[in-house]
């Protein structure tokens, strides 16, 4: 695991100014950095050593050196294409997957990425024509950040990168900051930082002449296979995620795996044969994972490292948080996630953790209201449509939820797993509100692409093309790489894929469960009853915290600053704070939602 900077075009000082991109992802990879320049491109690179340690460094060339690679990532099927490349006359010199990925260039040029299993970001710089390539994984495992201008082609692993460079203007893209406060992350291509974008899941790149093209390579097509029976589906699912994470311990270095209390996390414990589990909890109940992560090794042999992290710990690291997220997340776990990679850091290099599997298989809660066959079905849409418009004029109560959800479309309601302020609210509480933004419009692309399936795999394409790259595995590479540690995520494989995306939604979802087919081959593998349990999910007592006079008072500084004052409503968030302290009103992820925003705000403007 590792990162990567670079940029076209002429400046002076180009050494300095790249030594000091380079700088600034340091945490991702301690252990050695590289350089390559001529006068139309210099690339960086610094290195986490995690396969072939002696042999793997980069930059990397070709034989005749007409080619130069930057990669962060990981390729499990390289030994079998590694293979294959031989046979056509291919010459290696080292063991990486990242020589791998360039004699594979060579051989099938764009194609190469198709043939790719494993989470990647990279770049591949052709002397001879002066193209640039490069691409990122199906899911977004890894990150891809890139600025166009004129007459310079920034990119790289992380957007802070960027700041160092001479020809980057920082700006704030105001856009991003509204629909965040509606998704608790950044839903766009374009980043928080004006001109700055994101590449895209299963998309590559070529630059020429300063000429962008992006291109996309890889569709997940939900297409359900009705011949299995739901014991063949479990065999199929045991067999599939085994090969998996047999495939993502290949380490030269030691691997352990995070720990929850879920069944994700539990079932890849149960299945890698690791020494070393990692969890991480609070001391308010409710709040901690430790005792079943505990039991759970205890049960399979291996040591559990824990640690409870205190609520000073916690409100201390969320400036460091903010800062190495580049853009503001309102997800109160990733602090949590930190210090759990944290403390894996000092036993490790590499863990594994149990990303993607609620969005493959079906884990979500709200994927199950979706095939509740109550009373409400027997009513014709129309009419439940106007309940639910009626009771929208209302002050909202808990119990109206319900009926407002089921009286309207999927499409206008649903933007995936964090639904943090509406747009009546959101106009409310900012300054300068856009009419024309709104949260729907966003997912609708995506919703138009499976308009004839079913709600529960609406809400899983939804969430697997937005949800999952924008919150979960941004909070988990950097969170990870901002304690030098590589984590890996089995469920996110293209074989699981491939396989997740045929299971018929009644095994996938069902009125008793989630994940259900995945729970039973879990169940396989694990102590009795484990396989049962609800996950918490690094759940964090925010909520309780606000209630204190001593978080309230830190909170309420910052609405009060000039930031806050120039973005949103003074009066308005400071109300909203007011009635979670007063205990009128359950606000704590409305208040962190905004606060977080000032945190990151302040890092970099």
């Amino acid at each position: 695991m590792c990162g990567f900077v670079g940029f076209t075009g002429k400046i002076k000082n180009s050494e300095k100014i790249l030594e000091e991109m380079m700088n600034t992802i340091i945490h991702r990879g301690p252990d050695s950095d590289g350089k390559y320049f001529e006068k139309d491109i210099a690339l960086g690179f610094r290195r986490l050593s995690i396969l072939d340690l002696s042999n793997g460094n980069q930059p990397m060339f070709n034989e005749d050196k007409t080619l130069v690679l930057v990669f962060n990532g990981e390729i499990y099927n390289s030994k079998e294409l590694k293979e294959e490349l031989i046979k056509k006359n291919h010459v290696f010199s080292n063991d990486s997957d990242s020589e791998v990925i360039l004699h594979g260039y060579e051989e099938f040029k764009e194609e190469i990425v198709k043939k790719l299993r494993g989470m990647f970001a990279f770049v591949i710089w052709n002397k001879e024509n002066k193209t640039l390539f490069g691409a990122r994984d199906v899911f977004g495992i890894k990150p891809f950040y890139y600025q166009k201008n004129e007459d310079c082609f920034l990119f790289g692993s992380e957007i802070k990168s960027f700041l160092k460079h001479p020809k980057f203007i920082k700006k704030l893209n105001v856009n991003a900051l509204e629909q965040y406060l509606s998704f608790q992350y950044s839903p766009y291509l374009e980043t928080f930082f004006k001109g700055v974008f994101k590449l895209a899941p299963a998309h590559y790149f070529t630059l020429k002449n300063n000429e962008l093209k992006i291109k996309k390579y890889y569709d997940i097509n939900f297409k359900e296979n009705e011949n299995l029976n739901l014991e063949e589906w479990v065999e199929k699912i045991e067999k599939t995620f085994l090969e998996s994470v047999d495939a993502h311990k290949i380490s030269d270095v030691e691997v352990g795996s995070l720990l929850s209390s879920g069944v994700d996390s539990s079932y890849i414990a149960c299945s890698a044969d690791v020494n070393k589990t990692f969890t991480v909890g609070f001391s308010q109940d409710g709040y901690n994972e430790i005792f079943y992560a505990k039991d759970l090794s205890k049960k399979l042999k291996v040591k559990n490292y824990n640690k409870i992290i205190t609520e000073y710990e916690w409100w201390e690291a969320l400036p460091k948080m903010q800062y190495h997220m580049d853009e503001p997340l309102a997800d109160a776990s990733a602090i949590a996630l930190y210090f759990a990679c944290k403390e894996a850091a000092k036993h490790v290099k590499v863990v594994l953790s149990g990303e993607g599997s609620d969005e493959l298989f079906g884990g979500y809660n709200t994927y199950k209201y979706e095939v509740d066959n109550t009373f409400h079905k027997k009513i014709p849409f129309f009419l439940r449509h106007i309940i639910a418009t009626i009771l929208s004029l209302f002050k909202q109560r808990r119990y109206f939820n319900y009926f407002i959800r089921r009286g309207t479309k999927l499409e206008d309601r649903y933007i995936g797993n964090a639904f943090i302020f509406n747009k009546k609210e959101r106009d409310k509480i900012l300054k300068n509100p856009n009419p024309n933004l709104k949260p729907k419009d966003v997912c609708l692309p995506f919703f138009n692409m499976v308009k004839d399936k079913d709600n529960v795999t609406k809400m899983q394409f939804l969430d697997l093309n937005m949800w999952l790259v924008g919150d979960i595995l941004l909070k988990a590479d950097k969170m990870s790489m901002a304690n030098s540690i590589e984590l890996r995520v089995p469920f996110l494989d293209k074989k699981i894929l491939e396989l997740a995306t045929t299971i018929p939604t009644k095994f996938r979802v069902n009125k008793e469960n989630t994940k259900y087919a995945l729970r039973l081959a879990a169940a396989k593998k694990m102590p009795p009853n484990f396989a049962k349990r609800k996950k918490l999910g690094f759940p964090v007592p925010l909520k309780f915290w606000l209630t204190q006079e001593k978080y309230y008072l830190k909170v309420k500084e910052k609405f009060l600053e000039e930031t806050a004052q120039k973005y949103f409503n003074t009066k308005e968030i400071l109300k909203l704070l007011k009635k979670h302290y007063s205990g009128k009103q359950e606000n704590s992820r409305k208040i962190f939602c905004i606060y977080s925003f000032l945190i990151w705000h302040d890092q970099y403007f």
